[in-house]
C-alpha cells in the first residue's frame, strides 16, 4: 500500500488483512491510476467554468465554477473551524441537493472519509453506523437534524447547513480562495458505504479514492458512454451507492450535469425529465413500471439512456418500457461492496431477461458452493472481481463475501452459452418445493405480464409435505378486479405447473427499504405468522 495522507488512521487500521481481500484487476489502461490521487480533485478538475454542473427543480443552476468555489469553501471550514483532519470520518445526511453533493466532495478533497447515510434512517440506525465507523463529525441538512440529535451519539459534533444560525455551515466566514486538495494516496479510504441489508448489523464497505474513479472508468465509460451535454437524473439517494455514482460521480467525470431531486418518485421524475430535458435516467424497475401508467402527457423524448438497477429487472417491464418509449433499458447488477454496476449491457448488446455481460474491467463467473465453476446453463453463485473489491470495516463477514480471490455477491445466476448472465434469485430466496428449484423472480415476471398487476413478489412458505410452496404477493392497478384464482390460472398458463403459486395474496403495497429494495424477508415472516 502507498504512504497514507491520513492523520486519523482508523479506517486504514481496520481494513481486513490483505490475505482476505479479493484479487484486484486493472486490465484497462484507464484503470492504472497514479499512486497519489484525490478523487474529488479529479472529478472537479478541467471542466469549463460556465458549464452546468447541478440543477434543481426550483433553485438556481450551479455551474462548475460555482461547484468548485462552494466545495473549496466547505473544505476550508472542515480543515479550519471544524477541526476535521485527514482520515476522520464525516457523516453526511440530508435530502438529495447540490449542497449535499458539495459537502461530499469537500470531505474527500479535505482528505477525510465520507459516510453518507439516508435521510430516512432513524436514530438507532444512525447511532449504530456512527459506533461502527467511529464518527465524530457530521454535516447535516437543517431539515434532517432532528433524528441525528435524538440518536445522542457520544462526542458527535453536528454542523448544520441550510439554516439561519450564525454557526450554520453556509453562514460561517471562510476563505474565498481555492482549497489545495489533500495529497491522498490512491488507496486511502475515501468513503464508507453501509449496506442497506435487510437483516442483521449493517456492514461498512470501505472504498478507496481510486475506486470512485474506477466505477466511472468501467461501467459509465464503456456501457453508459455519457457525453458532456448529457443531463442526468434519477431516484436513488446519495446515501445509496447507485445514486452516488449515477447522480454525482458519473456526470462529473464526463463533464455533464445532473438534476438533483429531493423527492424523486414517478410523479416528480416525469416532470423533471420534460422540464430539464433529461437524457440519462437512473431508477429501479418498480419506478419504470409505475411511470408507464403516467407517461401520457409527459414528454420523455430527451431520454437516450435509462439505467435499471437495485433489484432484478423483469423482462415484462423491459418490453413494456420499450414498446411505449422505444428505449432499451440498460439492466445492471451492482453491490455496495463493489460500489456500482459490474454486469450490464447497452444498445444492441441487450438481451431482455438477462442482466448482461461482465462490464469491461470486470470478470464474472458462476460457481458452486466449493468455488468450482459450473457449466453454462446450470445455476450457481455469482462470483466477480475487478478494480474494486469488498473490504468490510472490521467485520468477520469479510470471509463469507470474499472467497479464493472472488467476491461472492449472494446471487444465484446462470451463465448462458453466449456469455450472458441471467439472474435467478438471491441465493437465500431460491424456493425448493418437492425437489424442484424455483426462482421467485421468474414467477414474479410471469405475474407482471398480467395486465392488472402493478407489482409482484414471490416467496417460499414452509410446508411439511413439500418443504416449501410458492406464495405470491401482488399489488393490482387501480380499478382492477381482485380475482386471485384468475391470477393463479394466468401464471399456470405461463409457467410449468410446479412453479405456480399455491396462493396469491393481494396487498396495497409491497414492503421495501428506503432505497426501494424489496424486503422479501418481511413477506416470509408474514408467511410464518400464517402457519
Amino acid at each position: 500500500m502507498n504512504v497514507s495522507a491520513h492523520v486519523d488512521t482508523f479506517a486504514r487500521d481496520h481494513l481486513p488483512p490483505p490475505s482476505q481481500w479479493p484479487d484486484l484487476l486493472f486490465d484497462l489502461p484507464e484503470l492504472r491510476y497514479p499512486d497519489r490521487l484525490n478523487c474529488a480533485a479529479e472529478l472537479l478538475h478541467g471542466q469549463p467554468a460556465d458549464r452546468p454542473a447541478f440543477r434543481t427543480p426550483t433553485g438556481p443552476l450551479w455551474t462548475y465554477a460555482d461547484l468548485r468555489a462552494r466545495v473549496d469553501r466547505v473544505a476550508h471550514l472542515l480543515a479550519g473551524d471544524l477541526g476535521v483532519v485527514p482520515g476522520a470520518r464525516v457523516l453526511l445526511r440530508g435530502p438529495t441537493t447540490p449542497w449535499l453533493a458539495a459537502c461530499w466532495l469537500a470531505v474527500l478533497k479535505a482528505g477525510a472519509v465520507a459516510v453518507t447515510v439516508l435521510a430516512q434512517q432513524r436514530p438507532h440506525e444512525l447511532a449504530t453506523i456512527c459506533e461502527i465507523a467511529r464518527v465524530e463529525h457530521a454535516l447535516c441538512d437543517i431539515r434532517a437534524v432532528d433524528d441525528l440529535a435524538k440518536a445522542e451519539i457520544p462526542g458527535l459534533r453536528v454542523t448544520t447547513y441550510g439554516g439561519d444560525a450564525p454557526d450554520d455551515l453556509l453562514n460561517r466566514p471562510a476563505p474565498d480562495t481555492p482549497y489545495p486538495a489533500v495529497d491522498t494516496a490512491a488507496d486511502d479510504v475515501a468513503l464508507i458505504a453501509f449496506t442497506s441489508g435487510t437483516t442483521g448489523r449493517p456492514k461498512g464497505c470501505m472504498h478507496f479514492h481510486r475506486d470512485v474513479l474506477a466505477i466511472a472508468d468501467t461501467f459509465s465509460r464503456h456501457v453508459l458512454q455519457p457525453r458532456p451535454d448529457d443531463v442526468f437524473a434519477g431516484s436513488p439517494p446519495l446515501g445509496f451507492t447507485f445514486g452516488l455514482g449515477g447522480l454525482v460521480v458519473f456526470p462529473l467525470r464526463a463533464g455533464a450535469s445532473a438534476v438533483l431531486l429531493e423527492q424523486a418518485g414517478p410523479g416528480q421524475l416525469l416532470p423533471a425529465i420534460a422540464g430539464h430535458r433529461v437524457s440519462v435516467l437512473f431508477t429501479a424497475p418498480t419506478a419504470y413500471r409505475a411511470m408507464l401508467a403516467e407517461l401520457d402527457g409527459h414528454d420523455v423524448s430527451s431520454l437516450r439512456r435509462c439505467v435499471s438497477a437495485g433489484e432484478n429487472l423483469p423482462a415484462a417491464t423491459w418490453r413494456a418500457w420499450h414498446e411505449r418509449t422505444g428505449l432499451r433499458l440498460i439492466n445492471g447488477i451492482g453491490a455496495t461492496e463493489l460500489l456500482h454496476i459490474f454486469i450490464s449491457a447497452a444498445d444492441e448488446d441487450i438481451r431482455p431477461g438477462t442482466t448482461g455481460i461482465a462490464v469491461p474491467g470486470w470478470h464474472a463467473r458462476v460457481q458452486d458452493g466449493d468455488g468450482e465453476p459450473v457449466p453454462d446453463g446450470e445455476p450457481g453463485l455469482l462470483a466477480v472481481r475487478g478494480p474494486v473489491g469488498c473490504r468490510y470495516l472490521a467485520d468477520p463477514r469479510q470471509r463469507e463475501y470474499v472467497r479464493d480471490g472472488w467476491n461472492i455477491t449472494g446471487d444465484t445466476y446462470v451463465r448462458e452459452p453466449d456469455g450472458y448472465f441471467r439472474y435467478l434469485a438471491r441465493a437465500d430466496d431460491m424456493i425448493i418445493s418437492a425437489g424442484y428449484n424455483i426462482a421467485g423472480p421468474e414467477v414474479e415476471d410471469a405475474l407482471l405480464r398480467h395486465p392488472d398487476v402493478l407489482e409482484a413478489a414471490v416467496v417460499g412458505r414452509p410446508d411439511e409435505a413439500r418443504g416449501q410452496v410458492v406464495v405470491a404477493y401482488a399489488v393490482l392497478k387501480e380499478g382492477a378486479r381482485r380475482d386471485t384464482e384468475a391470477l393463479r390460472a394466468f401464471v399456470k398458463s405461463e409457467l410449468a405447473p410446479y412453479k405456480c403459486p399455491r396462493e396469491v395474496v393481494l396487498l396495497d403495497a409491497l414492503p421495501r427499504t428506503a432505497t426501494g429494495k424489496l424486503q422479501r424477508f418481511r413477506l416470509r415472516d408474514t408467511n410464518g405468522d400464517q402457519q
